[in-house]
């Protein structure tokens, strides 16, 4: 018994040394992660103590009632002050816990009087921003290379935890999460935030954040949404005020130059090669993950672009186009004409029909793409 508990009194000034606890919860870079944190430890230490009275107590009445002692078992039924003593003490231990549990809750969902406001929408298997009143929106894609996930060459620090388009946010500033979904249940988990938001299709959830210190936090979707979803993870870069405002307009200036530039491009003829290269790093991006490098899909799950299809079907040109801008409802084939421009959507799509042997012959245009947008016939 002094032995136990001698141990447990060592033990207690490395429970405080946090950072000698790897495997601990993250304590963050914000108020409410830190309130998260405390909470956290509050709750740890209460159940450390319940655990010291409780094997203590049960110890000591092992070893002090043993029979070599000579113990005789008391001849009692019921007490009714034991009742309300382990009615009571568990009681006013749950009450303690509830306080400091309340109090956090209630800062995590005070979205009230924010600075600004992101929208974040999961779709397989990436994430959709898009700043309020700031004329910019973009998706955020896994970077890790394919190479890297078959093994063909060395994994980077940041292996699946880096992406191409990071969310840039300003730090000291109180930003409001909309959390939605385009297809399946997600989740956007950012652990160093203490945010941990359902993505329901139909529904928006709210969160928030104030970073306190600039920086690259990392995060993952929490929640199982399909066979990739260990590829689709969350980079947040945290700036100052004035790097944060440098980066918005630029941002809003390339995007405005790149919305300009697809007008232009739709007077434009393409050449095939130069369709072929684009749409080969397109669809190796965006489609291979499904239809896999070589074409050939998942049976049962993804169909096959190689030698058969829409993609072989020279009557079905436009079939294909619409397929791959407007979707397939009923399928986990996703409308990718809010996700690429009007040179990408043509590149991949020609890519597609010329091919793993298809050779169509086919050079899809960005006008062409424009005008199934526009429900226009061709």
């Amino acid at each position: 018994m002094i032995r136990f508990l001698l141990c447990c009194l060592v033990a207690m000034p490395a429970l405080a040394d946090t950072q000698s606890m790897p495997l601990n919860m993250t304590q963050g870079v914000t108020a409410v992660s830190q309130q998260v944190y405390d909470l956290h430890m509050t709750i740890f230490y209460i159940c450390v103590a319940i655990g010291v009275v409780v094997f203590g107590v049960m110890f000591w009445a092992i070893i002090h009632h043993r029979k070599s002692k000579g113990a005789v078992a008391a001849s009692f039924h019921e007490s009714t002050k034991v009742e309300i003593v382990w009615t009571l003490i568990p009681f006013v231990i749950l009450i303690l816990m509830a306080i400091p549990a309340t109090k956090t809750l209630l800062a995590m969902e005070d979205t009230s009087k924010p600075d600004m406001t992101v929208q974040v929408t999961g779709s397989q298997w990436k994430w959709h921003y898009r700043y309020f009143d700031e004329e910019v929106e973009f998706y955020s894609l896994l970077a890790t290379t394919s190479a890297q996930i078959a093994n063909e060459r060395d994994k980077r620090d940041n292996y699946l935890l880096e992406v191409d388009r990071p969310l840039v946010l300003p730090v000291g500033k109180k930003v409001r999460f909309l959390i939605t979904s385009q297809d399946v249940i997600h989740s956007w988990w950012v652990p160093d935030f203490a945010v941990k938001k359902d993505a329901n299709p139909g529904f928006i959830n709210e969160a928030w954040t104030r970073i306190d210190e600039p920086g690259i936090y990392r995060g993952q979707c929490a929640e199982l949404c399909g066979k990739d979803h260990g590829f689709m993870p969350i980079v947040v870069i945290a700036k100052s005020q004035t790097d944060y405002d440098q980066w918005l307009q630029a941002t809003r200036t390339a995007q405005r130059e790149a919305r300009e530039e697809e007008q232009r491009l739709l007077d434009m003829q393409m050449g095939m090669d130069e369709l072929m290269a684009l749409g080969e790093k397109v669809y190796t991006t965006r489609c291979a993950m499904c239809h896999q490098a070589n074409g050939q899909g998942l049976p049962g799950a993804f169909p096959a672009l190689a030698g058969q299809g829409v993609s072989v079907d020279p009557a079905a040109r436009l079939e294909h186009i619409s397929v791959v801008v407007h979707g397939q409802a009923g399928t986990a084939m996703q409308a990718f004409g809010p996700q690429l421009s009007l040179k990408e959507l043509a590149a991949v799509i020609t890519y597609e029909r010329n091919a793993w042997g298809n050779n169509t012959g086919d050079a899809v245009q960005a006008a062409e793409i424009q005008a199934v947008m526009n429900g226009e016939e061709l």
